[in-house]
């Protein structure tokens, strides 16, 4: 069964899941992958900082997560 995440799932976490998703994050523009307060934002609160759309995003997360498990 393939992980998935919601906007809620924090940055931290959804690395430790798969340090993977970081280039997707970094392709949607969000380059602070790295930061240690950004482990503990959500998807949706980073989405908010960095004025991109979380559910978009999340549909991104989730569809590398499915890709992965096919």
């Amino acid at each position: 069964m393939a992980i998935t995440v919601t906007k809620d799932t924090k940055i931290g976490e959804l690395l430790m899941m798969d340090r993977g998703v970081a280039a997707i994050l970094m392709r949607s523009g969000m380059h602070c992958v790295g930061c240690p307060s950004s482990a503990n934002e959500s998807i949706a609160q980073a989405s908010m900082v960095h004025g991109m759309d979380a559910n978009k995003l999340v549909d991104a997360i989730n569809a590398y997560f499915a890709a992965k498990e096919a």
